[in-house]
């Protein structure tokens, strides 16, 4: 590259101070503009939004009260009119001349919206709407709730025109014996009407989920979940705008926009009813939309004259951008590289990492298959000793004595299945399903495999378990290679101690713990002990990942393994598991020592 070449690269890499103020100044500004209209938008929308919130509960609470108010006062009235002495003389002369005018003077000053008087038999005798004389209730709910209440009852019933009726009854007696039963219909759909007039969407719910009263008739008789599906909030208030919106000045389009609708839930201390209102957030949405439309306006004409400054040095650096949207790209063919190569390193570890995992149980074995070959010696010379004086036994014709020697040939046959059983389980890899184990049979197993190493080295072993199962889910042979390890590193760390000893202790509890500790000159080393290849041993003692596997094996297992250096001196190596809690309910204060 020629030496103007250079000078046109470096103009291009340092760009003039006024370039990265304005930049510095568009940000800036960005975050002022941004800061300004979220916290505009947040305080002016709760404002706005509680306001009317608490206009809708003020509502909210008139109509609920106005609703009770109503139910109460026609409450009464059946308590009142049962008692009334011309309706007994005229149930029980059946006289009802004068019944029906009298039964219209009530309603018209009670304002219920009808009034009926039924014989026993169901039949209307008198009644407020005399086109309803001599009609037939005897199957209507409240005749015969009535009659299977000693109180005034409430019922509620569908009429054919898809509407509500709504009637306290209460059966009328002289004596003690039935002769009647007095009905006062309450009209509650005059609520409907003035809830209409209104931008709200109300609904009244029975204790069942029913819609008995509503704004929408659509809604009428079905469960909140499907009415609301019929008909949504939104809709039903944009629909009650239309109808009324000839009461105002404004369109009802000035009034709604959007979907979003506030909710408000009240409970009517009445048979457990409920009523809900909805109310838009359009007034809400507009009066904040109109603020921030404003302070975006003006911080938009201050990023354009931002961005007007700055778009004057955009040619200048585009070749600036397309040197090094090619170098960006050459790095990252170079990167995608790199990955493949590392991905393919990875899974090359892995199968290092297994491999060294059964080598390092394979060394293990090969260490101890010497101290073993004795074990077995001691067994096949016994054996040779038996056959020969079972021979001779049998030459003297005494076959009992020789069936002795027989069954303790067996006895040492049975034991040299066991020491090999043990190598061959222990030089296998363990499957990788867990299932249930006790931990006391694994440290048994382990120690049984150590046996000839702690005799040669005359290592005292001291073990503490409890007297019920330690119960973990694992593998036990690869339970069985993390102790023998462990053991193995204690042994060798008192190689110079005159006096070697090894403790092992199992505890339960929330937690399974089992502690090594060795009576040798501790780790000096405790950060770098589980690094695979670390070792303090001398070479061709150990090739340093005996507790690396150990480690991995552990963490496999759900738990962890630990070291750390003694108080009164030696390392302290412990493995904690999660416990089975549920087959294994253990009993810390039963522990046995075995030296």
């Amino acid at each position: 590259m020629t030496d103007r070449d250079d000078t046109e690269s470096t103009q291009l890499r340092q760009p003039a101070p006024i370039g990265l103020v304005g930049r510095i100044a568009i940000v800036v500004a960005l975050a002022a503009a941004i800061a300004v209209v979220w916290v505009s938008n947040k305080l002016l929308t709760e404002r706005y939004t509680e306001s009317t919130r608490a206009r809708a509960e003020l509502r909210l609470a008139l109509y609920s009260g106005n609703l009770l108010s109503e139910l109460q006062r026609n409450s009464v009235v059946p308590l009142l009119l049962s008692r009334d002495p011309a309706f007994i003389s005229a149930l029980s002369s059946e006289d009802y001349l004068n019944s029906s005018q009298r039964l219209i003077s009530y309603r018209d000053e009670i304002g219920a919206a009808s009034l009926l008087l039924l014989d026993q038999g169901g039949r209307a005798v008198a009644a407020s709407d005399r086109e309803r004389l001599g009609s037939q209730h005897r199957q209507s709910p409240y005749f015969v709730e009535a009659l299977r209440a000693s109180d005034t009852v409430f019922t509620t019933a569908q009429t054919e025109a898809g509407g509500y009726q709504f009637a306290y009854s209460r059966k009328i007696t002289n004596g003690g014996a039935l002769i009647g039963v007095i009905v006062v219909e309450v009209d509650l759909t005059k609520f409907e009407k003035s809830w209409a007039g209104i931008s709200d969407a109300v609904f009244v719910t029975d204790s069942t989920g029913t819609v008995i009263l509503t704004t929408e008739p659509r809604w009428r008789g079905l469960p909140e979940n499907e009415a609301l599906n019929v008909m949504p909030a939104p809709s039903a208030i944009e629909t009650a705008l239309n109808k009324t919106a000839e009461w105002a000045a404004l369109p009802s389009e000035a009034f709604f926009a959007g979907d979003d609708v506030m909710r408000q839930d009240a409970r009517i201390p009445f048979q457990g009813w409920r009523m809900t209102s909805f109310t838009t957030y359009a007034s809400v949405r507009e009066r904040v939309n109109g603020v921030l439309a404003l302070e975006i306006m003006a911080f938009a004409i201050l990023l354009a004259l931002g961005f007007y400054v700055m778009s004057r040095r955009a040619t200048s650096a585009s070749r600036f951008f397309q040197l090094e949207s090619e170098e960006l790209r050459q790095l990252n063919d170079r990167l995608q590289s790199e990955m493949s190569e590392r991905k393919k390193a990875e899974e090359n570890l892995q199968v290092a990492e297994q491999t060294l995992q059964q080598s390092s149980k394979l060394a293990a074995l090969g260490e101890m298959s010497a101290a073993v070959s004795h074990e077995l010696n001691q067994p096949l010379a016994a054996m040779k000793t038996y056959l020969a004086g079972a021979k001779l036994l049998l030459q003297r014709k005494r076959p009992e004595e020789a069936l002795s020697s027989f069954q303790r040939i067996d006895d040492l046959i049975e034991r040299m299945g066991a020491i090999t059983k043990q190598l061959k389980s222990y030089a296998r890899k363990g499957g990788d399903a867990f299932q249930p184990m006790d931990v006391r049979q694994s440290i048994s197993s382990a120690l049984s495999m150590m046996e000839p190493q702690l005799k040669r080295r005359q290592v005292r072993i001291t073990r503490n378990v409890p007297r019920e199962p330690v119960m973990v889910m694992g593998d036990n042979v690869r339970l069985e290679q993390v102790l023998i390890n462990l053991m193995r590193n204690a042994i060798d760390a008192t190689k110079t101690i005159d006096d070697p000893q090894v403790d092992i202790l199992l505890t339960g509890g929330d937690q399974v713990r089992i502690s090594v500790r060795d009576n040798g000159p501790g780790v000096a080393d405790l950060d770098q002990l589980f690094e695979p290849f670390y070792t303090t041993k001398a070479p061709g003692d150990g090739v340093g990942l005996g507790l690396a596997i150990s480690s991995g094996i552990v963490t496999d297992f759900g738990g962890r393994l630990t070291a750390r250096n003694g108080t009164a001196g030696g390392a302290v190596f412990e493995v904690e598991l999660p416990i089975l809690k549920d087959r294994n309910k253990q009993n810390d204060s039963g522990v046995q020592a075995a030296e």
